[in-house]
């Protein structure tokens, strides 16, 4: 993984180069209506307040949990031990794109959605609140954080969650098998190349012309960024919008050359 002093420079580059997160001077629609729409709330979505007072809470919560990572581990801590606070703080992804991601579930209305890394629930709680009809799938690796997920799924009243509690290489594959499609992947756990890669591939089967994928830390680390690289340049993808933190893959038939934007946020 890069030190934070080079993902700081990375980032001021992709400041400095992105196009503006306002929309204008954008040329392709649809990438102007995510911009307007999902970027920027152009329809006015309000997330459910509950989830951030979840959040306010796991802040403080100072149960000591086991930590079983299965991926590149974390940016913060190597310790098998932390509590739920210190992964609330680092392991759980800040309000602005967890509001981001509900916002896109809201807009484009997946019915199916996959998640790969649970964590504590939060970025699954914006994910299922966004359409409580729609199917949610996710999974994590480490046992002990997954039944936090679960209870903090049961506080905020949330019933369309299907949690699995195991590695990815053993349960993503069964759970494939049981679905048609996927509407919507938010890959967020294991940050290596090679099974980045696998997930991407195992995905590709089951994702129509309107499916989107959401790739978390896609500059984490080389081993990321070429997995990015390698993700867009696929003939199945159409566009890819990077956002820094994010990165967003479309299949959409609709953009005949491939078309990639970096886009500030």
């Amino acid at each position: 993984m890069y030190h934070s002093t080079q993902l700081a420079r990375k980032y001021l580059q992709y400041y400095i180069s992105a196009f503006n997160g306002k929309g204008h001077g954008m040329h392709s629609p649809f990438v102007f209506d995510f911009i307007l729409r999902v970027m920027n709330n152009g329809n006015n979505y309000q997330s459910p307040v509950a989830i951030e007072e979840l959040r306010a809470g796991l802040l403080k919560d100072g149960r000591v949990l086991r930590i079983e990572d299965h991926g590149a581990g974390s940016r913060v801590s190597a310790s098998r031990q932390r509590s739920v606070s210190e992964l609330a703080k680092s392991a759980v992804k800040p309000k602005k794109y967890g509001q981001l991601l509900y916002r896109l579930a809201r807009h484009y209305k997946p019915q199916t959605i996959l998640e790969l890394g649970t964590s504590l629930g939060v970025t699954t709680a914006y994910l299922a609140s966004a359409n409580p009809y729609a199917q949610v799938i996710t999974i994590e690796g480490s046992g002990e954080i997954a039944a936090v997920a679960l209870q903090n799924f049961t506080k905020l009243g949330l019933n369309n969650i299907v949690l699995h509690a195991g590695t990815f290489d053993n349960v993503l594959p069964q759970v494939l098998e049981e679905l048609r499609q996927v509407d919507l992947a938010y890959i967020d756990g294991n940050h290596r190349y090679e099974p980045t890669l696998s997930y991407f591939r195992q995905l590709l089967p089951l994702c129509s012309n309107d499916s989107i994928l959401v790739f978390d830390d896609i500059h984490w680390s080389r081993e990321m960024e070429q997995a990015w690289h390698d993700i867009r340049q696929h003939p199945s993808v159409r566009c890819s919008l990077d956002l820094f933190f994010l990165g967003f893959i479309f299949f959409r038939r609709e953009f005949h050359e491939k078309q990639h934007f970096a886009i500030r946020f």
